[in-house]
């Protein structure tokens, strides 16, 4: 099975869509990548969603990749006598570690390393920022604030604080156990929630020890501040618009989208755009135009993903929601325009020999009658540094590593596919051609463009460029050992 666009669609697994035809259906449907929320449900649940990807995997015959999504630290507030107050706007309101239950005057707020934080003129929000409090005046276990907007603030609401860097691990002891838990489980990408620094996810990467990529979630203004440190360290990032646009004025989500998304596609990274992407869908069956639009606009950006959260994991149109974002992504793709915005642009900044070789294949493929761009791959970076390019013709990634497969399956435009390990360049030249006419992709009478790494099975190693006929015996023939 060959998808008939390059964005590529991330879809989340829950109670609406944890049983196999479901998952299958959803596979069919177009979803490349299977987000498990750690969040959300137990470990055994989790498992038992695992273990059906990689079923429909198996009958597919295609490379699935499995994402595990860490909760992080959650910051909450205490409980009120009353369940609930309302506060006005204007009135003081005090945030202390007394854990009393609270009231209209205050609450406990148990995090201590909060307050270590705080100073005169910070802001906290509460409850998805429906309440907004400025610290008037603080300590080591108190917040005396003012209400700027008031409501209704009930039991163990959230709490942000999108001023400060907070002294907070990225990584609970819940987060650590559950990296654990599915590094041995055998997923693909690890998503690390509130992240800060590059510091959070070089902790992170040492904890996986090479059992997964890690991918980091924008969600945080500190995040947006060290994104260059952050994306350096990390192998693909979010933008998670969700907690991104609490924190942050709501108009300033779009230019930071576009920002993100650029830097990580020059940098080779494959960046998700999430959150609200479909949200109606949770209960209807038709998405609004605003939506559609919201999601054309990340493809045009040149997003490697786009991504569904509660629409497919506990709405009731778990498929449809998969089906309209395959939909939109083909009618963006073959808008002229889309050519236009994502060759606009491309960023000129080839450094090494790997970039000026994936380079050249684009422009070879796009200038001559060539059907394909083929890459030999051990670690995914050929890949990625072709995916960069965002050529007119398909991506086919070989690799011999079903791990590798597996992870650049979030690529935008990569068709995975594995193969034994070659020896020689013709060797490689043959089989790429055998999966450009297995899956479609060409035909006996076209050429395809074949990069490589000589040796063979040395990552980083790209050096080599063959145009090559899709004809096994020319290439028997004429091509070099």
């Amino acid at each position: 099975m060959r998808r008939h666009r390059n964005v590529k669609i991330v879809a989340t697994l829950g109670p609406s869509s944890s049983d196999y035809a479901t998952i299958r259906a959803l596979f069919d449907a177009g979803a490349d990548v299977f987000r498990l929320n750690m969040s959300h449900g137990s470990q055994a649940e989790q498992a038992a969603r695992h273990a059906l990807i990689r079923q429909v995997e198996q009958e597919t015959n295609r490379p699935i990749a499995i994402l595990a999504d860490l909760q992080g630290p959650k910051l909450r507030c205490g409980v009120f006598a009353r369940g609930e107050e309302t506060l006005a706007e204007g009135a003081r309101f005090r945030l202390d570690l007394d854990p009393a239950k609270g009231d209209a005057q205050r609450v406990t707020l148990p995090h201590p390393e909060i307050f270590a934080a705080l100073e005169p003129g910070v802001s906290l929000l509460i409850n998805d920022g429906k309440i907004r409090l400025r610290v008037e005046a603080c300590g080591a276990d108190f917040a005396e604030c003012t209400v700027i907007a008031g409501g209704v603030i009930s039991d163990r609401k959230g709490v942000n604080v999108p001023d400060v860097v907070l002294p907070l691990a990225a990584l609970s002891q819940k987060d650590r156990d559950d990296l654990e838990f599915v590094c041995e489980l055998g997923v693909d990408w690890l998503a690390l929630s509130f992240v800060q620094r590059a510091a959070d996810v070089e902790e992170a990467r040492a904890l996986a020890a090479g059992r997964a990529a890690i991918l980091s979630k924008i969600e945080k203004p500190a995040a947006v501040t060290a994104y260059p440190e952050i994306l350096a360290a990390s192998d693909a990032v979010m933008v998670a618009r969700g907690d991104l646009g609490v924190e942050l004025p709501v108009q300033n989500i779009p230019p930071i989208q576009k920002q993100l998304v650029r830097r990580a596609r020059a940098a080779a990274k494959p960046v998700i755009v999430a959150t609200q992407m479909l949200e109606s869908m949770i209960d209807s069956p038709m998405p609004t135009r605003a939506e559609v639009s919201d999601v054309a606009t990340a493809i045009y950006e040149g997003a490697d993903a786009v991504m569904l959260s509660a629409e497919s994991a506990a709405g009731s149109f778990p498929v449809e929601a998969v089906t309209t974002m395959d939909n939109v992504a083909r009618e963006v793709e073959f808008d002229p325009t889309y050519r236009e915005v994502i060759e606009a642009s491309r960023r000129v900044a080839h450094r090494t020999v790997a970039d000026g070789i994936v380079a050249a294949a684009r422009e070879i493929a796009e200038t001559t009658d060539i059907a394909a761009i083929c890459c030999f791959t051990e670690s995914g970076t050929t890949a990625a540094l072709v995916a960069r390019e965002r050529p007119q013709v398909p991506i086919v990634a070989l690799t011999s590593i079903e791990r590798t497969a597996r992870r650049m399956c979030l690529s935008w435009g990569t068709h995975c596919v594995i193969t034994g390990q070659v020896g020689r360049f013709k060797d490689a030249v043959v089989s790429a051609v055998r999966a450009v006419l297995d899956y479609g992709v060409a035909n006996q009478d076209d050429q395809i463009v074949v990069t490589a790494g000589v040796p063979f099975n040395v990552p980083g190693t790209t050096n080599i460029l063959r145009v090559a006929p899709c004809d096994v015996r020319l290439i028997y023939s004429s091509e070099p050992e």
